[in-house]
């Protein structure tokens, strides 16, 4: 393979995205037109929303890749993950010996240039963290650049340009191209890092933890001593990889010896509030309507960059009480009859987990029915069969979706939904298989009462189940 046009050159005016539909993609896509490039894509699936977000950004958008689509010879080809080396477009664009790069190094290049890059990763927590970080930086008048994972429904986006010195950015430990089997967070030099946790996920790409870990030491190691990192202290491969690092490094979460602590903690029916301690002395109180300890930790880790570039209590306080939340992060869809349906985008068992446990205080009246489609590389491999069925505990009845592209996976790697539903159901709670989507919304059309919360989890359209469920109930 040959990567000598792999650099974005001096000059470009015309730049093409193969695979610009996917949420990063048509995110930078549309940074790119703003700038004043002249912007064309391919995929394979064109739809809505994507495909209305970028004909409103006036960007033309060809369905299905051929190499006809570089006849035009652009400047610069940006390649999305999702791409292999046999796709015509990855070959017709070595065989014309045009200028290429990846999602990350383009962002990179065009939108974090002389900016300071404060860069949220870990294998959780990440959209949320950046999201009330982007939401604090504009609260504070600092106009940040960000470019995030999911939409904010404070900005009804998932990026900005920005005008100040900072830009948030979602770092994702997953491979950058098929040229470049690196994480994607290898190409920032941030100036500020958070480090939420560290787990096993990506099964597709990754082997093992070691694996994961191996990635993450990666980028520790190239921070800076300049560079701040600051990492969770609950998290036993977190402890072990910020250990003697040549950047500097600041913990928070639990532990006494930690710079940032959160303290008290107290549930009311106008949010969350909390204290938290640095240094060991009373910082400040704060007040945030998102639920669960996690989101709490990662509100934490805000406060800590937040204060470390000198923004005040006080605006930190209004950033954190006005903080509206990404879209599909304990998103409430609709109530009907007394019914509420929430959405979220967990499928990690540790999110699932956690995400259950955060919504039990709203079921005061009712019963929590948690509903659950295994669809990512990781949920539908039999890695973690055995750990399912101890993350519904919270949960009063249990819906289990049978994975909708299991065709993607061998057949001796296959997560089973039906022993996860028998094994839910050793535990002493009600649990129930589904095939399709359509059982699941007939059956909850029956059996949902006033006073349930309907949480829904996945990290897909789920097929439009949210919707479908608010009509027909």
């Amino acid at each position: 393979m040959d990567l000598s046009k792999n650099h974005i050159p001096d000059n470009v005016k015309n730049i093409h995205l193969t695979a610009i539909c996917g949420t990063g993609m048509g995110a930078l896509a549309g940074m790119l037109k703003e700038q004043g490039f002249n912007v064309s894509g391919s995929d394979q699936g064109v739809y809505p929303p994507m495909s209305d977000f970028l004909e409103q950004k006036g960007i033309k958008v060809i369905s299905g890749f051929s190499g006809n689509n570089l006849s035009h010879k652009p400047g610069l080809v940006i390649v999305g993950n999702a791409v292999t080396k046999n796709n015509p477009e990855a070959q017709a664009m070595f065989d014309m010996g045009l200028n290429f790069c990846s999602m990350p190094q383009a962002l990179n290049h065009f939108a974090a240039k002389n900016k300071k890059i404060l860069l949220i990763t870990g294998t959780h927590g990440k959209t949320t963290t950046s999201s009330i970080l982007a939401w604090l930086l504009y609260r504070a008048g600092l106009d940040p650049g960000f470019f995030i994972g999911g939409i904010l429904r404070d900005f009804n986006s998932n990026y900005a340009l920005g005008k100040g010195e900072y830009i948030v950015i979602e770092g994702d430990e997953y491979d950058t191209a098929f040229f470049d089997k690196g994480p994607k967070f290898l190409h920032y030099n941030p100036f500020i890092t958070v480090l939420t946790s560290i787990e096993f996920d990506h099964a597709d790409i990754f082997k093992d933890i070691e694996h994961i870990k191996s990635a993450f030491d990666r980028l520790i190691s190239g921070l800076p001593a300049q560079s701040v990192l600051i990492g969770f202290d609950n998290d036993k491969n977190v402890e072990e990889l910020v250990k003697n690092r040549k950047c500097q490094v600041l913990k928070y979460g639990k532990n006494q010896d930690s710079l940032w602590i959160l303290g008290d903690i107290k549930f009311e029916s106008s949010g969350t509030v909390f204290e938290v301690l640095k240094n060991g002395n009373f910082y400040g109180r704060f007040q945030t309507g998102m639920l669960g300890e996690h989101n709490l930790f990662n509100a934490l880790s805000v406060i800590a960059v937040a204060d470390r570039l000198n923004i005040s209590k006080k605006i930190i306080a209004l950033a954190l009480e006005t903080f509206q939340g990404p879209k599909r992060r304990q998103e409430i869809r609709g109530i009907k009859n007394g019914i509420t349906i929430i959405d979220d985008f967990a499928h990690h068992p540790t999110a699932v987990r956690e995400t259950i446990k955060a919504v039990k205080p709203l079921c005061r009246k009712g019963r929590l029915i948690a509903v659950f489609e295994p669809r990512t590389n990781t949920s539908m491999r039999r890695i973690f069969q055995d750990v399912y069925p101890f993350v519904f505990d919270n949960a009063d009845m249990v819906c289990i979706r049978k994975p909708s592209r299991l065709d993607k996976i061998p057949d001796n790697e296959r997560f089973s939904s039906e022993k996860l539903v028998e094994d839910i159901k050793k535990q002493g709670k009600q649990g129930f298989h589904f095939e399709d989507t359509e059982g699941i919304i007939e059956f909850l059309q029956g059996e949902a009462k006033d006073g349930d919360v309907i949480l829904i989890m996945s990290n897909g359209g789920f097929d439009n189940i949210h919707a479908r469920l608010l009509e027909k109930l």
